[in-house]
């Protein structure tokens, strides 16, 4: 300490930065010279405060290419929604209920299962292209001529967490960034009040918890923001998100204070991706107390708006990722609840009846929604959960379930998901399932050629779309995927 100067800049070293400085000095001399002879040093203190200057990375980016679509919402049926009871229909379940399946095929799942399971929901033929939907998504199947429904999805293993990792990061096991933590980096977004990638999930965390959000080894400003939309008021949706103690002004000149001592920190030991994440979270808070309050809070809607969404979390947080995205939000998961609420092995017609009730109307009014805006021709919808459900019905295990016999195991081989709005043509079926529901048969697509084919909608080259880590350039579809054309218009 040099108590004669005590504000001088070097008044505080320790003796880390001692031994440094005494040891490289005469070294960083003789740098100092030879990068002068070569003209490589600033010209200026000016310009050398030019070079640390520090570019926001939420500011907004252009793509690769034009894109249709600058927005995703997807709406999350966690723990694995049955294909056969919703959006792929097997007549041949009806034949053979209670029957072994013809061939005697029993593909390995996470369970054992027994017969065939009939499927206890009815199905009919929707709109001009008269694809079959389920009664348990009769107001979705009013849309059905705006969605593309892709029968033959193929994920990796038959358990939750590697299958909720790929289907959200593109990987089963290792550690990866979520799409959206990939589409904010490549994109940024709109709207520099409010995150770039929210995240929203009643009563808690779903299977995996904030893994399925990371950033990973992205900066940690493109991590998703989670939001518990059990609550309605906004300070309890979004905690901290208001400063009882201090004023916007008192906090501005706090914040400004602190930019100023993070800045002579960058100055003397140069960039720390950390600390720019840490200071863009205290930029963003300060911010997002000026818009938060307005984008979460759905009364402010028409009375028939909000009729038309109808009641409860699911239609109120569908309601919201509308109002997100009408803000600039780039990206927006919806869950529909903690832990995995789809997860059927035993009492599936009941419980597929209810989950189904409580998101159905609410997503036919969100894309009603988003066409009265002029937002639903840039606004990407995936619906669909980590894999679908078996064909035969799941036998009594101790510890797995209660014994009903009226449930199905979880099935990776061959499931369901689907696509609306921008970019993508409605009104198809991609692929298909074998007659009993198992596997894909036709056309198969893994979940890193449907994130392909999502990122080229938002007009990514997925295979230029990387970040170097690790001696290595990783993407999200890491050395895999395949573009399905077939599902853009």
């Amino acid at each position: 300490m040099n108590s004669q100067y005590p504000h001088h800049p070097e008044a505080c070293m320790n003796r880390r930065d001692m031994l440094s400085r005494m040891g490289t000095g005469l070294g960083m001399l003789g740098l100092a010279g030879l990068l002068g002879d070569e003209k490589l040093l600033a010209a200026d203190a000016q310009s050398a405060a030019q070079a640390m200057s520090y570019q926001n990375p939420l500011a907004p980016k252009e793509p690769h290419f034009p894109a249709k679509a600058k927005h995703v919402i997807h709406l999350f049926m966690t723990g694995g929604p049955s294909h056969v009871d919703t959006f792929d229909p097997k007549p041949l379940l009806t034949k053979y209920n209670g029957k072994p399946l013809p061939g005697g095929e029993n593909l390995r799942t996470e369970r054992k299962t027994g017969a065939a399971m009939a499927s206890p929901f009815k199905f009919q033929k929707y709109g001009e292209s008269g694809i079959e939907v389920s009664e348990l998504f009769q107001h979705t199947a009013q849309h059905i001529d705006d969605i593309a429904v892709i029968r033959s999805m193929q994920a990796e293993v038959p358990n939750h967490e590697p299958s909720l990792g790929l289907m959200n990061c593109g990987a089963s096991v290792a550690v990866r960034p979520a799409f959206g933590s990939w589409l904010t980096y490549g994109m940024g977004t709109d709207n520099q009040n409010l995150p770039g990638y929210i995240v929203m999930c009643p009563h808690g965390y779903p299977t995996k918890q904030a893994q399925n959000w990371q950033s990973a080894f992205l900066p940690g400003v493109y991590q998703g923001t989670y939001v518990d939309t059990r609550h309605t008021e906004v300070e309890k949706l979004i905690e901290n998100v208001k400063n009882s103690k201090l004023s916007l002004e008192e906090q501005r000149a706090q914040i400004d204070l602190l930019q100023q001592m993070n800045q002579a920190h960058r100055e003397q030991r140069g960039f720390d991706p950390a600390l720019e994440s840490r200071v863009q979270s205290f930029e963003l808070a300060y911010r997002m107390q000026m818009e938060a309050t307005d984008a979460f809070d759905v009364s402010r809607e028409p009375k028939n708006v909000l009729e038309a969404y109808g009641e409860g979390i699911q239609a109120r947080q569908i309601l919201i990722a509308r109002r997100l995205v009408e803000r600039g939000v780039r990206f927006v998961q919806v869950f529909h609840d903690q832990g995995q609420p789809w997860d059927s092995h035993d009492d599936l017609e009941k419980s597929h009846r209810r989950l189904a009730g409580q998101c159905d109307k609410a997503i036919s009014a969100l894309i009603d929604d988003l066409k009265r805006l002029g937002l639903f021709e840039e606004t990407l919808i995936l619906w669909g959960g980590e894999f679908g459900r078996t064909p035969t019905v799941e036998l009594p295990k101790p510890g797995s379930n209660q014994g009903k016999v009226n449930g199905r195991d979880h099935n990776h081989y061959g499931f369901t998901c689907w696509l609306a709005g921008g970019g993508i043509k409605g009104g198809q079926v991609y692929g298909s399932t074998d007659e009993t529901g198992f596997k894909a048969a036709e056309n198969p697509v893994h979940v890193h050629d449907l994130h392909a084919t999502m990122l080229h909608a938002l007009g990514f080259d997925h295979k230029k779309l990387t970040y170097r880590y690790a001696g290595r350039d990783y993407r999200l579809t890491d050395v895999h995927g395949n573009v399905v054309h077939q599902l853009l218009s």
